[in-house]
């Protein structure tokens, strides 16, 4: 059956058979356990379950990978949702003393919908996707990423493929984790350009002189402007997208009978940049009025709610979406430009996938026998051996590549825990610890120097965020 073949009625009889032998449970437990650094970090986790007709269960929560799976396999949910580490047992939530049920920790996430590009796309809308589009999400993870990552030092950043018409990122790094509502509205700030609402004519504005953050941008739309806005969606070419574009270009431009008598939509778009740049020779102050066209085109858009908030639950990795039918699969952004979201299977392929006869499943199963005394080494052995028979298998290879980078920064943890109770006398003076503090230190004011330059006259910094 291929993926095209999904049919949603079916999801009911699919669910059983993808939580019992497929889900990754080893690792999506390995993940949210943060190796077992801080106590009861998995067992304060918030989970809810939207299961069939819609009915939405809330403040789910479990001791152990095994309780986690038992109820799973029961309730067998159409979308699992993530939600914050709290004060106490989130399934307990009703116990508690008013006011002392607290969300103290989550990952630092961002949610990327197609849909909030409806005004800068044409080949598609609302819900609907096609390769020419995607490549606004291709666009989004590579500004995103390298931002987290350099501008704010962020090490394991999860991208994951909504299942649908989005990307989720979700930041894992401890620093990340113990960000409060400030510091997270604060890097969000940071990472947002476009603004303004249906209304917002030119929803992109830059001041002299340009961020490095912006900079660093622009250099990623260039790399995809000309086929994805030019080509694909014939920015220069339909009449009421010439309009748009004009309506972000000051009054007094003086190409518009040339640009009128010019029907090639690259050697429009060239006359704009020439203009522009005419403009920043003679003009006072800055006009970057090209720049702001391809970043009010090609900029991420991001729901910055979903980002602020540590209460905030989003889509699980690994969940199913019961439109399409496709896995909410990790991306491995090393081959970002060769994802195909219509390539990722759907639950109706890999359960097709599971049935089908494998070499060597006789001596396996003759393996299974002699491991009877052990049930439990069994059955995951089974397990792994099921989801690598399907189309599954590379997207859970990457999250065991993702989790292991992780647990390197795991073991540092717990060393560093072990080391603190020998460190409480002082540290005398010509100590190589010292002089590896101060290094830090230096590395941190350098840091804030660059952050607190913020495009938006907005100091990254001032909310105590601890890099």
């Amino acid at each position: 059956m291929p993926s095209s073949d999904y049919d949603p009625a079916s999801l009911p009889d699919l669910l059983p058979l993808y939580y019992r032998r497929l889900f990754p449970f080893s690792q999506y437990y390995r993940w949210l356990s943060y190796g077992g650094v801080q106590k009861n970090y998995f067992q304060n986790r918030e989970f809810s379950f939207t299961l069939k007709d819609d009915i939405y269960v809330r403040y789910q929560s479990f001791s152990t990978q095994n309780e986690l799976e038992k109820e799973m396999q029961k309730m067998n949910p159409y979308k699992i949702d993530v939600g914050a580490v709290y004060s106490h047992r989130p399934s307990q939530h009703n116990t508690v003393k008013s006011g002392t049920f607290q969300a103290l920790e989550k990952e630092l996430v961002f949610d990327i919908d197609m849909t909030d590009y409806d005004d800068v796309r044409s080949c598609c809308s609302a819900a609907d996707i096609c390769s020419k589009c995607w490549t606004l999400m291709t666009i989004a993870i590579r500004i995103l990423d390298r931002a987290l990552r350099d501008d704010f030092g962020f090490q394991h950043r999860l991208w994951v493929y909504s299942g649908r018409r989005g990307v989720h990122c979700w930041v894992c790094d401890e620093a990340a984790r113990k960000l409060s509502v400030a510091a997270r509205s604060a890097v969000t700030e940071y990472l947002s350009l476009v603004k303004g609402g249906d209304e917002t004519v030119k929803k992109v504005v830059l001041t002299e002189p340009i961020h490095p953050f912006i900079s660093n941008s622009l250099d990623v739309v260039k790399g995809y402007f000309t086929q994805y806005a030019l080509d694909d969606q014939d920015l220069m070419g339909s009449k009421e997208s010439v309009e748009k574009v004009l309506a972000l270009v000051p009054e007094d431009i003086l190409f518009l009978q040339e640009f009128e008598k010019e029907k090639k939509p690259e050697k429009r778009w060239n006359l704009i940049v020439t203009e522009a740049k005419r403009k920043q020779s003679t003009a006072k102050k800055g006009q970057y009025f090209e720049k702001e066209i391809m970043l009010q085109y090609c900029y991420p858009r991001l729901d910055a709610n979903v980002s602020k908030g540590v209460n905030h639950l989003l889509k699980s990795p690994f969940s199913v979406h019961p439109k399409t039918g496709r896995i909410s699969v990790p991306i491995d952004v090393s081959e970002l430009d060769k994802f195909d979201p219509f390539s990722v299977p759907t639950i109706s392929l890999i359960c097709e996938e599971l049935d089908r006869p494998r070499p060597g499943e006789e001596k396996e199963k003759l393996e299974d026998g002699k491991e009877k005394e052990d049930e439990k080494d069994a059955i995951e052995k089974r397990k792994i051996r099921d989801y690598k028979r399907t189309s599954l298998a590379k997207y859970i290879k990457y999250f065991d590549q993702f989790l292991d980078g992780m647990a390197r920064s795991w073991k540092g943890e717990r060393l560093r825990k072990s080391d603190k109770a020998k460190q409480m006398k002082p540290v005398p003076l010509n100590n190589p610890e010292v002089e590896i503090v101060a290094e830090a230190d230096i590395i941190v004011r350098r840091r804030s120097e660059v952050l607190s330059h913020s495009h938006l006259g907005y100091n990254v910094l001032s909310c105590n965020y601890a890099w």
